[in-house]
C-alpha cells in the first residue's frame, strides 16, 4: 500500500487514467469489429464506409498513448487491404 500522500495521489491518478484508456481501447475494438464483419459479410461499401470511420479513431488512440503509432499503422494498412480485394 501506498505510504507517501504524492504516492497514495499516484494511485488515484493511475486508477483514473486506466479508466479512461480501456474506454478508448474499447470504442477503438468496435470500430475496428464493425470493419471486419463488413468484410466478413463481403460488403465492400459498408466496410470502406467502417474503415473511414475506424481511421480516426484508431489515430487517436495512438497519439493518447492508447496504442503505438506503427501498430495502428500496420492495422490499418491491413484491414485497408482486406477491403480493397473484396468483390465490388
Amino acid at each position: 500500500m501506498a505510504n507517501t500522500s504524492s504516492a497514495k495521489k499516484m494511485v488515484r491518478k493511475i486508477a483514473r487514467r486506466t479508466e479512461v484508456n480501456k474506454a478508448r481501447r474499447s470504442r477503438v475494438r468496435s470500430f475496428v469489429r464493425k470493419v471486419e464483419e463488413a468484410i466478413a459479410a463481403g460488403d465492400k461499401k459498408a466496410a470502406a464506409a467502417a474503415l473511414k470511420e475506424a481511421q480516426p479513431e484508431l489515430h487517436r488512440a495512438a497519439t493518447k498513448g492508447v496504442a503505438h503509432k506503427l501498430t495502428v499503422s500496420r492495422k490499418l494498412s491491413r484491414l485497408a487491404q482486406r477491403v480493397k480485394r473484396l468483390p465490388a
